[in-house]
């Protein structure tokens, strides 16, 4: 089978955004998608509408270094009572943006939960990790420094992004740096292609390819 830039892509690349309820995940992933050109502006949404399980989002990336791709993104629910939902999917993700709110201490000492969570199940597969801190337009009740967070992301062994929905800060360069450092990741072969996982899928074309025309049989002359 011969991948192919099908819809302008040639890959397929599954990210999870993890961590706990409200902390914005829903509102970064509609604020990415909505990037897109052609896409309409995100909707307000409800601050009381949390995520039920996993919602799925998508969006065509021109890589800096590589070919285009689709994200295809989940939103799962941050929830204690939808975990059992949202473990499924881990084995299945190649990319995790670990979100917590600068405003809230808790979601940032739970971190190292939701990254203990994805190591213990993801089996033999290398998952590319990005720690994002969320709501930084909000400074007056800041309670977790970017010092501070970029320490846990350095001992966790990846790199951090503090973002804004609301202000559309930093939104595609966190989705982005994740994208291109699973594109480095799947060049250095750290990454392995295989078919049975989800977390990155060649996308193949639907016609097998014409081989070299055949010889017709000798007609009748037209001469």
């Amino acid at each position: 089978m011969r991948a192919m830039s099908a819809g302008g892509c040639s890959y397929q690349f599954r990210i999870a955004l993890l961590g706990d309820a409200a902390v914005g995940k829903t509102s970064l992933l509609r604020r990415y998608v909505a990037g897109e050109p052609g896409a309409p502006e995100p909707e307000p949404e409800p601050e009381w509408a949390p995520t039920v399980g996993v919602e799925f989002y998508s969006r065509k990336l021109q890589l800096r270094a590589g070919p285009c791709v689709k994200l295809q993104l989940w939103d799962t629910a941050g929830h204690e009572r939808f975990r059992c939902i949202t473990r499924s999917f881990y084995r299945n993700v190649v990319g995790v943006l670990l979100v917590f709110d600068v405003t809230n201490r808790k979601s940032f000492e739970h971190i190292c939960d939701w990254h203990q969570e994805v190591m213990a199940t993801q089996g033999p597969h290398k998952v590319i990790f990005l720690l994002v801190g969320h709501k930084s337009d909000l400074q007056s009740t800041r309670c977790v420094s970017a010092q501070e967070a970029e320490a846990l992301a350095a001992s966790l062994g990846m790199a951090f992004i503090e973002t804004s929905a609301k202000n559309n800060c930093n939104v595609d360069l966190a989705f982005d740096t994740l994208a291109d450092a699973i594109q480095q990741a799947l060049e250095q072969g750290d990454i392995q292609l295989q078919e049975d996982w989800g977390g990155i899928r060649l996308i193949h074309k639907t016609q097998v390819p014409s081989g070299p025309p055949r010889k017709q049989p000798p007609g009748p002359c037209q001469c």
